[in-house]
């Protein structure tokens, strides 16, 4: 069993990468549920309960079952690389009744007794309801559990953009896939990206391409299957999903320190992946004026080298900012 995204010759030149704030409320949503999903997230959890015990959520996880069809309308795939979560909520609301009748009739089909529950019953009864009663829970979920923390999560996300980005202008289309998660494998010979699950679902793409969507929320999984009319979408988890909470950088060497000062040590040391100013002072708990004057000083001085995506600014260690910062070692 597996998802089959099988491309054509146009398909190989439309792959892209996207974020979704949209995405990531309904993973945040499904973490609360799933305790598996929750080793990375233990300090979130913490900040956001008192937050998440005010919604009533009942609705949205009756459509998450473990296994089987979640309901792609409530996280479409996104139309651009930087689509807001009003442009996300405003899809969702102008979702075809009909269509999201059927797709939550499928949901519920597949957690047993899901259908009979008050949540259920209340999803089936009138489907225009139910849009905009799922609407609005995304809408609260998203203010009460993901925008404050959004700044932290972005970051992260472009971050492993970044990262893959490159894999790809290095190694091509294989090597990208086969960093993305230990279930995905390209199948060059017949020009097809398999993911591993226990599901089964089989697309050609025919000329859309591949949409490459990080998560933080998603960690163990990977998430695929999107049916037409959605764009064909492979949500996988972010890189450094392990210190996405954490305070602060690791230990800073003394003679480091004593070269550079302690503070412009630490946005060296803190780069061990290609990072904006907004993500640095988010992980150092410094100010970002302060962090920027760092980055400015660190890059005149041939430490790092600035890489523009989009409207963001991500900064690199130089080799020999790499020597400096471990100690003599330039392996990545």
């Amino acid at each position: 069993m597996a998802l089959l995204h099988r491309f054509g010759p146009g398909d190989l030149l439309r792959c892209r990468f996207a974020i979704s704030p949209l995405w990531e409320t309904q993973g945040a949503v499904r973490t609360l549920l799933r305790p598996r999903r929750q080793i990375h997230h233990l300090p979130w959890l913490r900040q956001i309960r008192a937050a998440a015990d005010r919604l009533d959520l009942r609705p949205l996880w009756a459509l998450m079952p473990a296994r089987g069809h979640s309901c792609d309308f409530i996280s479409p795939p996104p139309l651009g690389p930087a689509t807001t979560v009003e442009e996300e909520l405003a899809r969702v609301r102008s979702a075809d009744p009909a269509a999201a009748h059927e797709e939550i009739r499928r949901s519920l089909a597949d957690t047993p007794g899901a259908a009979a529950s008050a949540a259920g019953r209340y999803l089936l009864a009138d489907p225009e309801r139910a849009v905009e009663t799922l609407a609005d829970l995304l809408d609260q979920a998203w203010h009460a559990l993901v925008a404050p923390h959004w700044p932290r999560l972005r970051a992260l996300l472009e971050a492993d953009i970044a990262f893959h980005s490159r894999r790809l202008a290095a190694g091509g289309l294989a090597e990208m896939f086969d960093g993305l998660h230990p279930s995905l494998r390209w199948d060059g010979a017949s020009g097809t990206l398999v993911v591993e699950r226990p599901s089964h679902h089989d697309r050609e793409l025919g000329g859309q391409g591949l949409l490459l969507m990080p998560s933080a929320f998603i960690w163990p999984d990977v998430a695929g299957g999107f049916d037409p009319p959605w764009q064909p979408t492979v949500v996988y988890p972010a890189r450094g999903i392990g210190a996405l909470w954490s305070e602060g950088a690791g230990p800073v060497p003394d003679a480091l320190a004593r070269l550079l000062g302690r503070v412009r040590a630490e946005v060296l040391c803190a780069l061990d992946e290609p990072a904006t100013t907004t993500a640095l002072s988010l992980r150092l708990g410094r100010a970002p004026s302060s962090v920027s004057a760092h980055l400015k000083a660190l890059q005149g001085a041939g430490l790092l080298q600035p890489h523009r995506r989009g409207h963001q600014v991500l900064y690199e260690r130089t080799p020999l900012g790499i020597a400096l910062a471990t100690g003599g070692s330039t392996a990545p």
